[in-house]
């Protein structure tokens, strides 16, 4: 019952506190839960344990009966760096504030198995990304009117779903389940626009609003800054709640062998609104604040396909493969912004091209079991790069394609173990040559390593 109690406060800890992470296939973290993540974020066809929610809702029926609990997280240390290609200046991501990380993805999940029947709740940080960099950068000088604006570039993003999920065993061989998850995401941004980029992005017809002719019509204007932020160490000042899901099966081909499918929806998620200030940058006014709400619309997660086969050689040697195709181009062509003035009610629109486009994911993942107690894990992970290099934004970079994993887990005793893993994201490097999504021509180099940890109890 102690037990019990511990894993429901972890559960609803878990929904309260949540900090956000740098993601490696777009914004999606690679894996879930220690065992997933050593194996190169596979789990479409093998037991994880109760983070299989996750991943193949369906995989919970391979678990024994009774009840399964789960509680750990992940801590995610990333380097940025953003090269002005022109002059050669270089903003860094390890510079002091509260979006900058390190940053902490606390994952909860309770499971139970009667017969062919199981279900299942859990709370785990899905996706997400964040940087920030010095207030002194070249990412805080505008290029028109060269004017250091002492602002500073950061965002921070966190998708937290709360999967409640179902398995049923149709037969000796195959399972199948599903799961809906709440989904909520939150936002913290600060970036500022040259207004090269503004020009450039009423050019394209990506600017609207009545607060434009307002803000154009300010002497010498060098840029516009959208701010909004919680000034917290979690969570975000623009949230939206909604839901998402997945469908998946299992099928033993042989008593060694077992292939797993599953479909993950496209999320549908409100738009995120919060408070916000709007600042003008004039060379000769200075900067000029403006008061209101900011509502970025239509953020989802994308839907994703995923087929994996696993093989145990021995009972000691197994072997996970794990394909997946993202839907990132149905999902994230451009991240569009909103914002309303208070005091008077007018308001400006701007749609930035990201332009993402459809990726292929592969993960492979290996286990030897040394002894009765001890498991070693090892594997590899690629994805493919989201967005062309006119899509990157600074304060949204996520370009690693490519991971090594590692870990392992301890049988604690019978019915307890200890599950860990450990993620290095090779550097990558992408560039863009001009607005609207940057003002100057850049270089951004993103590499990252990830720590994974949690506690397994059967009941």
């Amino acid at each position: 019952m102690k037990s019990k109690l511990v894993l429901a406060s972890g559960f609803c800890m878990a929904l309260f506190w949540s900090g956000s992470a740098h993601a490696t296939d777009g914004f999606n973290f690679i894996g879930y839960g220690p065992t997933s993540i050593a194996m190169g974020g596979t789990g479409a066809a093998y037991d994880i344990g109760p983070a299989g929610m996750m991943i193949n809702p369906a995989t919970l029926a391979l678990m024994p009966d009774g009840c399964d609990g789960q509680i750990g997280g992940d801590i995610i240390t990333s380097n940025l760096k953003i090269r002005n290609t022109a002059t050669g200046e270089v903003a860094h991501s390890n510079s002091e504030g509260t979006n900058n990380g390190p940053y902490y993805a606390p994952e909860v999940a309770f499971v139970c198995r009667k017969g062919r029947y199981t279900l299942g709740i859990g709370s785990f940080a899905a996706a997400g990304v964040g940087t920030q960099y010095a207030a002194d950068s070249f990412l805080s000088r505008t290029v028109t009117n060269t004017t250091d604006t002492g602002l500073r570039n950061f965002s921070r993003m966190l998708t937290l779903r709360i999967p409640v999920s179902a398995a049923y065993q149709v037969t000796d061989r195959l399972a199948v389940g599903g799961s809906l998850d709440v989904v909520w995401t939150s936002m913290n941004v600060g970036l500022l626009l040259d207004t090269s980029q503004i020009g450039t992005l009423a050019a394209q017809q990506r600017l609207s609003g009545s607060l434009v002719p307002t803000l154009l019509g300010i002497p010498q204007l060098s840029g516009g800054y959208l701010n909004f932020t919680n000034h917290s160490i979690v969570g975000g000042a623009a949230e939206g709640w909604g839901i998402g899901g997945k469908l998946g099966a299992t099928y033993q081909v042989s008593r060694r062998t077992r292939l797993g499918i599953v479909y993950s929806f496209k999320t549908s998620v409100s738009d995120l609104t919060g408070h916000s200030t709007l600042t003008a940058v004039s060379a000769v006014a200075g900067n000029i604040p403006l008061s209101g709400k900011v509502r970025v619309r239509d953020f989802q997660g994308p839907a994703q396909f995923t087929a994996g086969v696993f093989h145990e050689f021995s009972d000691r040697l197994s072997v996970a493969v794990d394909y997946q195709r993202m839907f990132w181009g149905s999902a994230m062509k451009n991240v569009s912004v909103g914002f309303k003035d208070d005091a008077s009610g007018a308001d400006i629109n701007l749609s930035f091209p990201t332009n993402y486009r459809d990726t292929n994911v592969v993960g492979v993942g290996v286990q030897y079991r040394l002894t009765p107690r001890f498991a070693v894990r090892g594997g590899f992970h690629y994805a493919d790069e989201p967005t062309p290099g006119h899509g990157v934004l600074a304060i949204i970079p996520s370009t690693p394609t490519t991971n090594i994993t590692g870990g392992g887990s301890w049988a604690l005793g019978k019915n307890s173990a200890l599950d860990f893993a450990l993620t290095y994201a090779f550097p990558k490097s992408v560039s863009n040559d001009g607005p609207p999504n940057t003002a100057a021509p850049i270089e951004a180099t993103h590499s990252q390593i990830a720590a994974s940890i949690a506690f397994r109890k059967h009941f």
